[in-house]
């Protein structure tokens, strides 16, 4: 209160002003010193710049001299406080280092004990790598002192002190490692070994005849000594499994670890094993299950949650670690209840069967008075409950929604979605949940979530479409959210018109024509031009007629323009089709690329620019592609990854090839290739992840060249690679040799590197297909470890790699259209038919997967998940690079045990060569 007090009457801002704090500086200048005084300025000074106060380099070097007189004093606590300014001026201040040699004095190992710890502290802030050959000596002794507090600061500092002077602080290893072992320290402020100070540096010969510190029972340096060795090891994956494997112990056994921390951060490093090294998770495992059974609940759920997390863990791998959790469900403890329950929620969405077990201790929780346990109860319950308990969890959800964050109401409608689409039978139930909760007060994640659970249940659930639309018309004539807004109506104007009384949903339309936005507005004139193409009634189409000439009164351009164009092509069927109905849309990302390659062209201008080549995708995967990442994306994922920070959204496959476009226009030799007419979507892996040498292969194809781009990492540290290339050996014709761009020198450090190998296409107008033997071909040199020079003679060698293959797939984009209707308009070009019959596949999904992958063109119509398990038709398109045209693919295919999947491939394209193409792909 006296502090709120002072602030008010502006005491506090006087007192604390940086003017006022350098003038009373003096205060380190008289004699004898005063240590309360100058503690309390210390106090002010820190906190000064703790609130983001900047002094001037001048101002912190002077005041940072001023402290240093403060060394004659032997005040324990003056001298703790003086380190504390020391750390914070260091980084402003100008010729600190000359403040070393006083600091070195307080390391000395027969000094007091409290103040060995801020003193190494103090000293990694204002050394440098120039001094840590001087200064190793000091730190490997204290980091195997004794006492935990010394040993703990040197630790911690070795972290900060290693971007700086790696090679020095890989060789404390010995140090970090008995550091690790030892049996007992001392207390945090006891006696150290050789030590002549006392307990808090009063009294000091009499404390240590007197006073035997007593261990310490955390056992923190074991924590700092195993983040210190990590850290020096993490580049050897095989020092870190021995390293696991070693502290770890034998199952069950208690090991040399004694921290709770440190296990938890032995489990994690085992976690990252399992993930990276297959051949080690059955090891690995059986550690994690060790550790299920200690003494301290940090570990017990630190294992149970590493083994949830893993990747395609059994049923029965589940069991031990879900009755862990399931134990601290009923825990007094909140925060052992929360982390169980967050875990069991994130592991219901992979493997509800093994958390139902858990049903009855989380229907205890739903009343809990902390509202968040609550909630992921609830939720994990809707994963793992069966259809007869939704009723009454809808019930008791509506009881607290108003009182939980829109973080969690998020959550909540997750999980709704989901029981949606499992069980169709109670979609009215929450249907009326969602359009209730819809009308709440929310933020934008909160009811775009619910927006996309209805938009679901409209595309799934086939029963609740009329009543889902008229819940999304209510909410749209209150909706403060435009995007919102904007897909509502885009999603009025495709289904509202298949509706038995589609024009119950004009009127809503029209109303955000009146009181909307511009945004709004053209949405709206957009939707209700679908209405009039699209319903056959006259009466409607002459209304919708009235409604849009009514907006080209609009104040807004858009608005207007929208407005005139449907009026022109509303009554015209072929243009109504192409501008009205079409729902596809140019790839933002490759119209781009091919905008920039026209304009840099020079010649280019003498022809039009061609639209025909320039992939389409659906109005939905254009939104996804553009759409911000959804709250959905980020909550409720598993605590290891989310504290690794968010995750990079992927890029879409248009910017991965314009990033390779402006790659290989750098390269002086693809100059007069012309432009890339499509690239791979992702490289293609021609050797092991854990491999000395990981290679993968992205394949160009330009109008008269194919060019390879191998990505080589060299993953050895004592070698270096010189004048790596790659060697092709075609197993096809069609294809000539150019040149090979090697690697000049690759190392761990440049790794990855790229080789382009070019090859001429003899005839363009052929799509050329096969397979290439491939290997690198380099110099070695070994790494002198006492230089780290290579050495100047090395050797030449081969490194063997899978086999290349250029397929259909590499000259194939995928392209959204409407089926029906270009299957109907290419049904006098080019067609082919064939039957294949496909017995390595065991499921219809697999074989859809598979056309999918060889094919590279875009599924249509959902049709990529098949809805019986013994036939399917599945529905693709693409465009085929280099003029090929359009191409459109129907697969209707059965499948039988004893069979595996019959196939009957019809193909229509514009050109026969494109048809060709693909039969040819399915028939090799």
């Amino acid at each position: 209160m006296s502090f709120k007090k002072d602030e008010e009457t502006g005491l506090g801002a006087y007192y604390n002003n940086k003017t006022t704090v350098l003038q009373e500086a003096r205060v380190f200048n008289e004699s004898p010193i005063s240590p309360r005084k100058c503690r309390a300025l210390l106090t002010r000074i820190v906190y000064l710049l703790y609130l983001g106060e900047t002094l001037g380099t001048q101002e912190a070097t002077t005041l940072f001299f001023s402290t240093t007189k403060l060394f004659q004093h032997k005040d324990a606590a003056l001298r703790q406080m003086l380190y504390l300014a020391i750390k914070e001026l260091s980084s402003v201040a100008e010729d600190v280092i000359m403040v070393t040699s006083s600091i070195m004095k307080d390391m000395q190992p027969n000094s007091e004990v409290i103040y060995r710890p801020n003193a190494i502290r103090a000293l990694c802030r204002i050394t440098d790598a120039s001094m840590m050959q001087g200064l190793e000596r000091f730190f490997k002794t204290a980091i195997v002192d004794r006492n935990a507090s010394i040993s703990s600061a040197a630790l911690v500092s070795s972290y900060h002190l290693y971007p700086a002077a790696k090679d020095v602080i890989k060789r404390w290893v010995n140090e970090a490692q008995e550091a690790i072992n030892a049996k007992t320290s001392g207390s945090f402020f006891g006696v150290s070994s050789g030590s002549g100070g006392g307990f808090l540096g009063y009294n000091a010969q009499q404390q240590q005849d007197k006073f035997q510190a007593p261990p310490s029972t955390s056992y923190i340096t074991q924590y700092h000594a195993l983040g210190l060795l990590y850290y020096i090891r993490q580049q050897d994956r095989m020092a870190i499994t021995r390293m696991v494997q070693q502290l770890g112990g034998k199952p069950g056994s208690s090991g040399t670890l004694k921290s709770p921390l440190a296990i938890c951060m032995l489990i994690r490093y085992a976690s990252k094993i399992m993930e990276e090294d297959p051949n080690m998770q059955r090891q690995m495992f059986e550690l994690l299950e060790g550790w299920l059974r200690h003494k301290s609940d940090m570990v017990n759920y630190e294992a149970a949650r590493a083994i949830c997390e893993m990747r395609n863990a059994s049923p029965q791998q589940l069991t031990r670690p879900v009755s862990v959790l399931q134990v601290f469900l009923s825990s007094s403890k909140p925060t052992l209840k929360f982390a169980a329950i967050r875990t069991l929620s994130a592991l219901a969405l992979t493997n509800p069967a093994s958390v139902a077990t858990c049903n009855v201790d989380m229907e205890n929780l739903i009343t809990d008075s902390n509202r968040s346990i609550a909630t992921y109860a609830i939720t994990t319950l809707l994963k793992t409950g069966n259809e007869a308990s939704v009723d009454r969890l809808m019930k008791q959800i509506s009881g607290f929604m108003s009182e939980i964050s829109d973080e969690f109401k998020v959550i909540v409608v997750d999980a709704i979605r989901s029981l949606c689409l499992k069980f169709p039978a109670k979609q009215a139930s929450m249907l009326s949940f969602l359009s209730g909760v819809l009308r709440d007060e929310g933020g934008y994640d909160f009811k775009r979530a619910v927006v996309e659970a209805i938009f679901d249940m409209i595309k799934f659930i086939q029963d609740c479409k009329e009543t889902a639309l008229a819940h999304l018309c209510e909410f749209i004539e209150d909706c403060e959210f435009t995007k919102l807004s904007v897909r509502i109506l885009h999603l009025l104007g495709i289904e509202g018109p298949k509706t038995p009384q589609p024009t119950k949903y004009i009127r809503y339309i029209y109303n955000r024509v009146v009181l909307e936005n511009a945004i709004v507005r053209a949405a709206a004139v957009s939707s209700l031009a679908k209405f009039g193409a699209v319903v056959n009634d006259l009466a409607v189409k002459k209304s919708i007629g009235v409604l849009l000439r009514r907006c080209l009164d609009d104040v807004d351009d858009e608005v207007r323009d929208r407005a005139a164009l449907y009026l022109h092509t509303i009554d015209d069927e072929p243009l109504a089709e192409m501008y009205i109905k079409d729902d596809s849309v140019f790839s933002l990302g490759a119209l781009e690329t091919q905008l920039v390659a026209y304009v840099n062209d020079v010649n280019a201008s003498e022809e039009p620019f061609d639209t025909s080549s320039i992939p389409t995708v659906s109005r939905e995967q254009a939104f996804q592609e553009t759409a911000r990442p959804s709250s959905l994306d980020t909550i409720a994922v598993p605590a290891a990854k989310a504290a690794a920070g968010p995750t990079p959204v992927a890029p879409t496959a248009a910017q991965t090839k314009s990033a390779y476009a402006e790659q290989l226009a750098a390269v002086p030799e693809f100059a007069e290739y012309g432009t890339v007419l499509n690239s791979s979507s992702k490289p293609q892996p021609l050797t092991e992840s854990e491999t000395e040498y990981i290679v993968t292969v992205v394949k160009h194809i330009f109008r008269e060249y194919v060019v390879f781009q191998f990505n080589v990492s060299n993953t050895l540290p004592d070698a270096v690679l010189d004048q790596v290339s790659a060697l092709m050996v075609p197993n096809a014709e069609g294809l000539t040799e150019n040149f090979i761009i090697p690697i000049p020198s690759l190392t761990p450090a440049t790794s990855p590197g790229v080789v382009y190998v070019s090859f001429s296409r003899d005839s363009p107008e052929e799509y050329a297909l096969g397979s290439f033997q491939t290997s690198l071909k380099y110099v070695s040199k070994e790494v002198d470890p006492s230089t780290g020079e290579p050495e100047e003679e090395g050797y030449e060698d081969e490194y063997q790699v899978e086999e290349v293959e250029l397929g259909a797939a590499d000259y194939i984009i995928p392209n959204y259209v409407n089926f029906s209707q270009e299957w109907e308009r290419l049904g006098h070009g080019a067609t082919a038919t064939e039957t294949f019959s496909l017995s390595a596949l065991d499921s219809l999904k697999a074989a859809c997967d598979s056309l999918i992958e060889v094919l590279n063109m875009e599924p249509l119509g959902g049709t990529e998940i098949p809805t019986s398990n013994s036939v399917h038709a599945l529905t693709l398109s693409g465009l085929v690079t280099g003029g090929g045209g359009k191409v459109l693919a129907r697969s209707r295919m059965t499948y039988s045990a004893g069979q595996g999947v019959t196939l009957e491939l019809s193909v229509r394209a514009e050109k026969e060569a494109a048809c060709q193409l693909v039969i040819s792909a399915i028939g090799d």
